[in-house]
Protein backbone atom coordinates (compact mmCIF):
# COMPACT_ATOMS: atom_id res chain seq x y z
CA UNK A 1 0.00 0.00 0.00
CA UNK A 2 1.28 3.32 -1.16
CA UNK A 3 3.12 5.06 1.94
CA UNK A 4 0.83 8.34 1.66
CA UNK A 5 -1.90 6.57 1.73
CA UNK A 6 -1.01 4.95 5.46
CA UNK A 7 0.05 8.33 6.40
CA UNK A 8 -3.25 9.92 5.37
CA UNK A 9 -5.09 7.16 7.32
CA UNK A 10 -2.69 7.41 10.42
CA UNK A 11 -3.14 10.68 10.48
CA UNK A 12 -6.76 10.71 10.57
CA UNK A 13 -7.17 7.37 13.08
CA UNK A 14 -4.97 9.95 16.01
CA UNK A 15 -7.22 12.39 14.82
CA UNK A 16 -10.74 10.04 15.29
CA UNK A 17 -8.64 8.76 19.00
CA UNK A 18 -7.79 11.54 20.22
CA UNK A 19 -11.95 12.50 19.91
CA UNK A 20 -12.81 9.25 21.53
CA UNK A 21 -10.66 9.57 24.82
CA UNK A 22 -11.74 12.89 24.97
CA UNK A 23 -15.66 11.32 24.44
CA UNK A 24 -15.00 8.55 27.21
CA UNK A 25 -13.67 11.53 29.41
CA UNK A 26 -17.25 12.99 29.12
CA UNK A 27 -18.88 9.91 30.54
CA UNK A 28 -16.53 8.45 32.69
CA UNK A 29 -14.42 8.65 36.03
CA UNK A 30 -11.63 7.49 37.69
CA UNK A 31 -12.11 4.23 39.82
CA UNK A 32 -13.74 1.63 37.68
CA UNK A 33 -12.16 -1.85 37.27
CA UNK A 34 -12.66 -1.86 33.83
CA UNK A 35 -11.81 0.29 30.97
CA UNK A 36 -8.15 1.39 32.14
CA UNK A 37 -9.53 2.27 35.54
CA UNK A 38 -12.42 4.56 34.39
CA UNK A 39 -15.82 3.69 35.05
CA UNK A 40 -19.25 5.67 33.37
CA UNK A 41 -20.36 8.22 35.45
CA UNK A 42 -23.76 8.46 37.09
CA UNK A 43 -25.24 12.01 36.77
CA UNK A 44 -26.62 13.77 39.24
CA UNK A 45 -29.93 15.84 38.14
CA UNK A 46 -32.12 16.24 41.18
CA UNK A 47 -33.98 14.09 43.82
CA UNK A 48 -37.25 14.27 41.92
CA UNK A 49 -38.95 11.16 40.93
CA UNK A 50 -38.77 12.55 36.99
CA UNK A 51 -35.23 13.63 37.65
CA UNK A 52 -34.35 10.45 39.07
CA UNK A 53 -35.58 8.59 35.88
CA UNK A 54 -33.85 11.27 33.95
CA UNK A 55 -30.62 10.04 35.86
CA UNK A 56 -30.75 6.50 34.72
CA UNK A 57 -31.99 6.79 31.57
CA UNK A 58 -28.43 9.04 30.50
CA UNK A 59 -26.46 6.22 32.95
CA UNK A 60 -28.13 3.57 30.63
CA UNK A 61 -27.16 5.68 27.89
CA UNK A 62 -23.90 6.40 28.96
CA UNK A 63 -22.47 3.01 29.76
CA UNK A 64 -23.68 1.79 26.18
CA UNK A 65 -21.70 4.69 24.64
CA UNK A 66 -18.73 3.69 26.79
CA UNK A 67 -18.76 0.42 25.36
CA UNK A 68 -19.17 1.45 21.92
CA UNK A 69 -16.09 3.67 22.19
CA UNK A 70 -13.67 1.12 24.05
CA UNK A 71 -14.39 -1.02 21.11
CA UNK A 72 -13.57 1.97 18.85
CA UNK A 73 -10.33 2.52 20.45
CA UNK A 74 -9.39 -0.88 20.87
CA UNK A 75 -9.92 -1.14 16.95
CA UNK A 76 -8.20 1.76 16.26
CA UNK A 77 -5.18 1.15 18.40
CA UNK A 78 -4.60 -2.47 16.96
CA UNK A 79 -4.53 -0.41 13.78
CA UNK A 80 -2.25 2.13 14.94
CA UNK A 81 0.24 -1.16 16.01
CA UNK A 82 -0.24 -2.66 12.35
CA UNK A 83 0.89 0.90 11.03
CA UNK A 84 4.13 0.95 13.75
CA UNK A 85 4.93 -3.09 13.25
CA UNK A 86 4.76 -2.45 9.05
CA UNK A 87 2.16 -5.04 8.95
CA UNK A 88 -0.72 -2.37 8.44
CA UNK A 89 -3.19 -3.60 5.44
CA UNK A 90 -1.68 -7.15 5.45
CA UNK A 91 -4.64 -9.92 6.14
CA UNK A 92 -4.26 -11.58 9.54
CA UNK A 93 -5.63 -15.00 8.51
CA UNK A 94 -4.12 -15.19 4.72
CA UNK A 95 -1.35 -12.72 4.82
CA UNK A 96 -2.80 -11.50 1.40
CA UNK A 97 -2.57 -7.74 0.63
CA UNK A 98 -6.32 -5.76 1.78
CA UNK A 99 -7.59 -3.71 -1.29
CA UNK A 100 -6.72 -0.35 -0.63
CA UNK A 101 -10.26 0.59 -1.30
CA UNK A 102 -10.94 -1.35 2.09
CA UNK A 103 -8.67 0.51 3.67
CA UNK A 104 -9.97 3.67 3.15
CA UNK A 105 -13.62 2.72 3.65
CA UNK A 106 -12.85 0.88 7.04
CA UNK A 107 -8.85 2.01 8.13
CA UNK A 108 -9.31 -0.74 11.39
CA UNK A 109 -9.59 -4.07 9.39
CA UNK A 110 -7.47 -6.14 9.72
CA UNK A 111 -9.19 -9.05 7.50
CA UNK A 112 -9.70 -8.91 3.82
CA UNK A 113 -13.20 -9.10 2.28
CA UNK A 114 -12.95 -12.85 1.30
CA UNK A 115 -11.62 -13.91 4.88
CA UNK A 116 -14.25 -11.54 6.56
CA UNK A 117 -16.99 -13.30 4.78
CA UNK A 118 -15.70 -16.40 5.10
CA UNK A 119 -15.81 -15.91 9.15
CA UNK A 120 -19.18 -14.63 9.23
CA UNK A 121 -20.42 -17.06 6.95
CA UNK A 122 -19.42 -19.32 9.70
CA UNK A 123 -20.46 -17.89 12.71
Amino acid sequence: MDKKIIAKIKKDLLARKKQITEDLKAITSKGGRENNGLRTKFPNIGDKIDENVLEIDEYSTNIATDKVLESALRDINGALDRIKNNTYGICKYCQKEIGEKRMLARPVASACVECKSKLQKSA
